[in-house]
Formats: structure tokens, sequence, C-alpha cells
């Protein structure tokens, strides 16, 4: 969980800011994401598997560069 303590004399959004980019390195905005609907076992798979071919192939594109 991410905690952001206001410190004396510091703005309200400067705050704002800290706690935001706590977020998104702790990364709570992508796991609420993944958590926010159900992927059967298979779809999981699937959607890992793909992802890992489109990683390759942007790889395979930059190595011919």
């Amino acid at each position: 969980m991410a905690v952001v303590v206001v410190n004396e004399g510091e703005t309200i959004e400067a705050a704002l800011r800290r706690f935001k980019r706590k977020v998104q390195q702790e990364d709570i905005i992508k796991d609420i994401k993944k958590h926010a609907f159900y992927l059967k076992p298979g779809e999981k798979r699937r959607l890992k598997s793909a992802l890992a071919r489109k990683r390759d192939r942007r790889r395979q594109r930059r190595e011919q560069e």
C-alpha cells in the first residue's frame, strides 16, 4: 500500500505528485487492472504466449536494423 506523509509546509499538490509516483513505482494500477476481471487459465496462457510472440517479433526487428 502506498503511503505518503505530508511534510510540514508542503503543498497538497506536491504530496499528490509524490503519491502518484509511488503508486506507479509499486505497480498498484497494473495489479488492480489484472484483478478487475477473471481470466480462465487457458485464456491466460494464450494471452501470455501472444505477448511473448509480440516481444520476440519486436526484438527481431531491432536486431535486423
